[in-house]
């Protein structure tokens, strides 16, 4: 691995309205590791993943990518994002095709699709074992597909670090095994991931590191927790909220 992280978080704070979210959070993703954020609702994994990308802007510390520092950072097409589960349709008629072409723009611009642009499309949409409806409306499509549509409209531009917020949230079963076997292939070509999760289920056999965060900051960098209690099950299938005082995995989440 580079001695350089992907990923450098460093004393981050931020507040969402007067609320501290962040306290203080430090932990860096090094090139091709795999590491999960997890931790109960509200403990600012996903505040944390969005300053990431700069969605969340930071009251104090910083963020690098690649070595640069976020404010000066622009390509842009090295990062894929699939955000908290959410609908792949925008309120506009649109193919599964469309759609995932629609994360090639930060290669392609407002030049005409090339050869490769095109496969690298298609690629996406075979991963995420959606070929067979690449032409269909994203209207037509159940929850767990929706994800996949929108973790292969991040793949579309082929990128060096990926990034995942609860991407299992509310999947069906047979759509986490197929976006786990998705992730394990990205992670085989040497991608870079970071995700946030609630448990580590289907993925659990990817993941490199854990850093679990509790009321904004880091309790645990290390090995991922083992799992305890019903997430421990095989076929737990991830459908349900969590309270922020639930025990998810081990008292490190709580």
């Amino acid at each position: 691995m580079s001695s350089e992280p992907v990923i450098s978080v460093r004393a981050a704070t931020a507040t969402l309205g007067s609320r501290p979210v962040l306290r203080g959070v430090d932990f860096a993703v090094h090139r091709g590791e795999v590491v999960a954020l997890l931790g109960a609702n509200g403990s600012g994994k996903s505040t944390a993943v969005r300053s990431v990308i700069g969605q969340v802007p930071l009251t104090g510390g910083g963020v690098s990518l690649f070595g640069t520092e976020l404010r000066r950072f622009r390509d842009w097409s090295r990062v894929g994002y699939v955000p908290q589960r959410t609908t792949a349709a925008s309120g506009v008629p649109a193919t599964v095709r469309e759609v995932v072409a629609s994360g090639r723009l930060s290669r392609t611009g407002l030049r005409w699709p090339s050869r490769a642009d095109r496969a690298a499309v298609e690629r996406a949409i075979e991963l995420v074992g959606l070929a067979d409806r690449a032409k269909d409306s994203v209207w037509a499509l159940s929850g767990g597909q929706h994800q996949r549509v929108l973790i292969a409209r991040a793949l579309a531009s082929e990128p060096e670090l990926l990034i995942m917020d609860e991407p299992m949230a509310g999947v069906d079963l047979a759509s986490q095994e197929v976006l786990a076997a998705t992730l394990r292939e990205q992670v085989g070509d040497g991608t870079t991931v970071l995700l946030v999760l609630h448990e580590l289920g289907p993925l659990e056999p990817l993941i490199d590191r854990a850093v679990v965060l509790r009321d904004g900051c880091v309790v645990h960098d290390g090995p991922p927790p083992e799992a305890v209690g019903q997430h421990a099950l095989p076929g737990h299938d991830h459908v349900h909220p969590h309270a922020a005082d639930e025990p998810l995995r081990t008292g490190l989440l709580t």
